[in-house]
């Protein structure tokens, strides 16, 4: 069963020629069909991901079946909050209209990043709320949105106040599941 493409078969919308998305993971799970319905809309892409030779194989995909189409590509790496803030700068200089978190790590080898988060956490929320912070007035001036892409996750797990990103827990989906709690 295609569920990512019946899930965003399913989503209504306008045109959005002349509007710029910014999506992260552009080229995993739910981003490759995503940036494909985006791209039928008219909206022009900035893909946001670590790995840029996917993001370059991505683009080229969608510009051979959507000629028209704009892809600028911004690597960015959610466990680094460096190249987050970087992103971030880069990003508030660009028109943007609309600002998709879709990013997501689950079941990955875990360590702590250089904020002392969890690295799961740090991908699932530190980074992206970062973005969406950093980023949230100069997209409100143009009148777009910002879209955090969740999931039933939040179900895995209970707040600890004593362990904030779940750093001492073992099961990396109680880690993904607090980041989405978030």
């Amino acid at each position: 069963m295609d569920y990512k493409h019946k899930m965003i078969k399913g989503i209504k919308t306008h045109s959005l020629a002349g509007k710029r998305v910014a999506i992260s993971g552009a080229t995993g799970g739910l981003g490759r069909p995503l940036c494909r319905y985006l791209a039928s809309l008219g909206a022009s892409l900035v893909l946001l991901d670590r790995n840029g030779e996917r993001s370059r194989a991505l683009g080229a995909e969608l510009t051979g079946e959507f000629p028209a189409l704009s892809v600028a590509y911004l690597r960015v790496d959610m466990e680094d909050i460096a190249s987050v803030a970087a992103a971030a700068e880069e990003l508030k200089k660009a028109p943007l209209h609309l600002l998709i978190l879709n990013a997501g790590a689950y079941n990955i080898p875990r360590h702590k990043c250089s904020t002392g988060y969890d690295n799961v956490f740090q991908i699932n929320f530190i980074s992206p709320y970062y973005l969406a912070r950093r980023l949230f007035e100069k997209i409100s001036e143009r009148g777009g949105r910002i879209v955090a892409v969740g999931s039933i996750a939040h179900n895995y797990s209970k707040s600890d106040e004593m362990d904030i990103d779940f750093s001492t827990r073992r099961k990396a989906s109680l880690v993904y599941g607090n980041a989405k709690r978030f």
